[in-house]
């Protein structure tokens, strides 16, 4: 099955993900809800409180791992990018529609939205023998 299937299947059936930034003397994870888009864009949101949002502010890198469930996993690399006017309601639509108890924090003072362009994505399965990894770069 193509990679892109593959990866989109997985990102679709899972709700959390691991975020990393850079901080600034360390990295720093924390766990998230995200959606996600045909094009393999990730979408989420944050307090501009969080230490997630100051660190995106100074380095738009990121890191993620999706799944762990099954033993199927997605590494992703992107880059983020805070959403504003016509692009963040049209983003936030697809971000409610996979966690619609998230629409509760629209309009509350400090959240903000971000969409994730892909870089690098790996998919592994650990089912498979020998272990079923895959990559995508953009």
């Amino acid at each position: 099955m193509d990679t892109r299937v593959l990866v989109l299947e997985l990102l679709r059936k899972t709700k959390l993900a691991v975020i990393s930034t850079v901080g600034e003397d360390a990295p720093e994870s924390a766990v998230l809800e995200f959606a996600e888009t045909e094009d393999l864009e990730l979408i989420f949101d944050t307090l501009s409180s969080s230490r997630k949002y100051r660190n995106l502010q100074k380095n738009h890198n990121a890191s993620f791992v999706i799944g762990w469930d099954d033993n199927l996993t997605v590494q992703y690399e992107g880059i983020v990018q805070e959403l504003l006017s016509e692009e963040l309601e049209r983003y936030k639509q697809i971000y409610f529609k996979k966690n619609p108890k998230a629409k509760r924090w629209e309009h509350v003072e400090g959240i903000r939205y971000f969409k994730v362009t892909p870089r690098w994505i790996r998919y592994s399965d650990l089912n498979q023998h020998p272990w079923d990894i895959k990559e995508i770069k953009f």
